[in-house]
């Protein structure tokens, strides 16, 4: 027997039917695709700095090019990494006080959350551009790559945050709930 005070205070949208709308299986696997893309990079990060550790203290000869490129794949697995927790309500939040409002009132705030979040998804596509732009033909050093590459996840990563963002409105209009990715 449940305490009817408790259950009172439960949120309906774990009683929402999962959204399975053609976006949704897109960006289910997308997203999926992106966690392990991710968690690819962070390997090969772990590799390349374990390289460059034992080149550094054993073959005293540290490789010149293991920094840079650990820090570019950095920003491809934060950023995509980012916006798969964005679909899989993985990012901070402040549920504890959503959960204490009446359903009408958390439905309409969690709609303009995620479209704030889309907003600034747009922030992120329109600035990584305008940054990309400025530096398409300086080189990393020691890389020989186009500094470009450096903001090619910032953009994808603020795309993927506006569809994941534009999933959550369409279900919170249906009704739905985005089922994360790895369910």
């Amino acid at each position: 027997m449940t305490d009817p005070h408790v259950a009172s205070h439960e949120p309906e949208a774990a009683a929402a039917r999962p959204s399975t709308g053609l976006l949704s299986r897109i960006n289910a696997t997308v997203a999926r695709v992106g966690m392990y893309l991710s968690v690819s990079g962070l390997l090969v990060i772990v590799t390349i700095v374990f390289y460059q550790v034992f080149g550094r203290y054993v073959l005293n000869s540290s490789p010149t090019w293991t920094e840079n490129l650990a820090l570019v794949l950095i920003l491809y697995v934060t950023l995509i990494g980012a916006a798969v927790g964005v679909r899989d309500a993985g990012h901070i939040g402040m549920d504890s006080l959503l959960v204490m409002l009446p359903d009408h009132l958390r439905e309409k705030i969690e709609l303009v959350i995620h479209v704030l979040v889309a907003l600034f998804g747009i922030a992120m596509v329109y600035n990584g551009w305008i940054l990309g732009a400025s530096v398409g033909t300086v080189k990393i050093p020691n890389l020989g790559l186009p500094e470009v590459v450096r903001y090619v996840p910032l953009i994808a990563s603020g795309v993927l945050i506006v569809s994941f963002s534009i999933e959550h409105i369409i279900a919170l209009l249906r009704g739905e709930e985005v089922v994360p990715s790895w369910n």
